[in-house]
């Protein structure tokens, strides 16, 4: 029986019993078909050197032969041995800009940055410092 006063005594036992069995049932299949909690989720992939590598140089090297910087290596992220790699990238991209024109230049910078900075990474992380 209801608390004193109450018009409608069974409604309270119906809302327990329908919509707490609705919530614990939503919460657990949320649970099992949803996002999984945030410590369950994978972390995302890093990026190899190479890689990192292969962005920077690129993305710089299309800037310098843009005429719209050149900047030190450091502010432009560069290592050292990095910012050779450009320098020998945009050397050759002005020859091909001028041969073949810009879109041939910027093939160049990509494939060139590519194999480069694969080949720098080959064996991991070059020695001397992280501004080798």
């Amino acid at each position: 029986m209801g608390r004193r006063g109450d018009p409608r005594p069974g409604v309270r036992f119906l809302v327990l019993g329908l919509v707490l069995p609705a919530l614990l049932w939503t919460t657990a299949c949320g649970r099992s078909g949803g996002t999984p909690p945030h410590s369950a989720r994978p972390s995302p992939s890093a990026t190899s050197d190479a890689e990192l590598c292969h962005r920077l140089v690129a993305h710089w090297s299309r800037e310098v032969l843009d005429g719209t910087t050149y900047g030190d290596y450091q502010s432009m992220g560069l290592s050292t041995g990095q910012f050779e790699i450009l320098r020998d990238i945009v050397d050759a991209a002005r020859a091909v800009k001028r041969r073949q024109g810009a879109a041939a230049a910027r093939e160049l910078i990509d494939r060139r940055a590519r194999r480069d900075c694969a080949e720098r990474y080959r064996h991991g992380t070059p020695t001397g410092g992280s501004w080798a």
